[in-house]
């Protein structure tokens, strides 16, 4: 190789372009990493490319009722909401990914609340006013199952799967 044509294979590659592809395939590692991970299930071990159902529900308390998950009547082919809108029962398919998506609205007295389904081993960390935390499972069993919290025993209700 000439001298010249070191001098422009050198100058293409100087040490400021290496250290600066490095740091971008870095960056661009861990965000796939992260990425891959958030989409295992969280009783899963590999990524499931695929759009979960989703279903709502609300932690809150009201002289009336004490503390309770609530939810609004859903109803969209297979899965449904049913029963009353105080711990309500929820209905899921087996086979299919669902999301769960807790928000604590309990303005009255400020507690924290979370969502426990040991079957699936959904278990949401203690959330504050108006935080909120999805997690996403396969239904992967039948039956009925209860989900409680574990702040409040009497926050529970029952998810039932066909």
């Amino acid at each position: 190789m000439s001298k010249k044509q070191k001098k422009n294979v050198q100058s293409k590659f100087n040490k400021n372009k290496i250290i600066g592809i490095g740091v971008i395939v870095t960056i661009a590692t861990i965000i796939a990493h992260f990425g891959m991970n958030s989409m295992i299930p969280v009783n899963g071990t590999v990524p499931i490319f695929a759009a979960p159902g989703n279903t709502y529900i609300k932690a809150v308390h009201s002289s009336q009722t004490g503390y309770v998950f609530a939810s609004q009547s859903l109803t969209s082919g297979k899965k449904s909401v049913a029963g009353s809108h105080i711990n309500p029962t929820i209905r899921l398919t087996k086979g299919e990914l669902e999301s769960i998506h807790l928000i604590n609205e309990d303005k009255d007295t400020g507690s924290k609340h979370n969502i426990n389904i040991d079957e699936f081993n959904v278990h949401s960390r203690d959330l504050g006013y108006f935080e909120a935390q999805t997690i996403t499972f396969i239904v992967d069993k039948s039956g009925s199952f209860q989900y409680y919290c574990t702040i409040h025993p009497e926050m529970n209700g029952t998810i039932t799967i066909e």
